[in-house]
């Protein structure tokens, strides 16, 4: 079954992400700053955390890419902010379940990022959505070192 207004919330949701992103920009003060790219299509990122007292305080990018990749970079920056290390692991695991098309998780309210489920129709744009995410992984895992 279709759902046609759903579907076209979902683009305005990503499509606001991505003309007017939050988190991005450069931090000052950051714990770990993370460079990924994604050679298939030429998106490319930098993510910069700020990890305090096993928390994500704050959390900038900066980058080129489509609006898939810069929406997810958006709202993934926008939804770990105040979480701890463990937490927001599970987010991207759990992200990374949904734009596969897996069954996942509900445990985290998972906001706007929701808005990018229908990846899952189009296997070529996974690696464009979760290029943020596993930058996430890479910085918390260095920042963990």
């Amino acid at each position: 079954m279709s759902f046609p207004n759903l579907d076209a919330l979902y683009r305005t949701v990503i499509m606001d992400h991505y003309k007017n992103p939050r988190n991005k920009g450069i931090l000052e003060d950051s714990s770990v700053t993370i460079h990924m790219n994604n050679p298939t299509c030429g998106d490319r990122i930098q993510l910069q955390l700020t990890i305090k007292d096993g928390k994500v305080s704050d959390a900038r990018f900066d980058g080129e890419g489509c609006s898939i990749s810069l929406s997810s970079a958006s709202m993934m920056t926008q939804s770990i902010k105040g979480k701890d290390l463990k937490e927001a692991l599970e987010m991207s695991e759990t992200f990374s379940e949904m734009v596969q098309g897996k069954e996942y998780s509900t445990e985290h309210d998972l906001g706007d990022i929701e808005a990018l489920q229908g990846v899952a129709k189009f296997p070529a744009r996974i690696k464009c959505a979760t290029l943020a995410w596993k930058a996430l992984e890479k910085g918390i895992e260095e920042n963990q070192k």
